[in-house]
């Protein structure tokens, strides 16, 4: 049997940035349950009164407060080593059946060479390539035949490392794109591994999406 608490918590679950609004206080429950109720009611099948609404929503949002304000936080508050690098360059090429042999080549003539950004992340369809802009002549080189669609310029990436509770806490990722995404930041590229991430941005952004990163040790205080 559906209740009012159940048909709620379903509601704010299928919504992702009010579900995180709702977490953080910020919404106001009277004007949201006014909002849901003919929704609720037809899911319900009957009436339903703007208070029990908001007495669920009350409910939920210091629910959610726990238990996901706190498990991020303490993932958040524990992040490691943020490094920054500038001057590079994003390839996309199509897969083909020499496309893993060519990057082999490359991997190659990169391990020669110091300090040079490489990685390197692959689709069903196609493979991005992100190097530091000083080898561009050799990526286009080694991949001459391959069928590039994209090449974008003038990057820079944040890689982040976390704590391993983030493998077993579920919305860090949300949470840190959600926060990027509020400063308008525009992520070319994300790639990870399982205790870090790194994203590629503009090098026009690359300042406050490091600042956004670096405050997150401090959003929950």
């Amino acid at each position: 049997m559906k209740t009012i608490s159940s048909v709620v918590e379903q509601y704010i679950k299928s919504k992702p940035f009010l579900l995180s609004s709702l977490s953080q206080g910020i919404i106001n429950l009277t004007s949201l349950a006014r909002i849901m109720m003919p929704e609720l009611e037809m899911h319900l099948g009957k009436d339903v009164k703007q208070g029990a609404v908001v007495m669920s929503l009350k409910r939920l949002s210091e629910e959610l407060d726990f238990k996901i304000n706190y498990k991020i936080s303490k993932v958040l508050k524990n992040i490691g080593e943020i490094t920054v690098r500038s001057s590079l360059t994003d390839f996309t090429y199509v897969i083909s059946d020499t496309l893993l042999d060519n990057q082999a080549k490359l991997i190659s003539e990169i391990n020669k060479q110091q300090d040079i950004f490489y990685t390197s992340s692959r689709g069903v369809n196609e493979t991005n390539i992100v190097t530091s802009t000083s080898i561009e002549p050799m990526v286009e080189a080694i991949f001459k035949n391959e069928k590039l669609t994209h090449k974008i310029e003038n990057l820079s990436s944040i890689t982040v490392k976390l704590p391993q509770e983030n493998i077993s806490t579920p919305g860090v990722y949300y949470y840190i794109f959600q926060r990027l995404a509020w400063e308008g930041i525009i992520i070319h590229e994300v790639i990870s591994t399982t205790n870090e991430f790194t994203i590629i941005v503009s090098d026009d952004q690359i300042d406050v999406a490091f600042k956004v990163i670096k405050d997150l040790k401090n959003v929950f205080d």
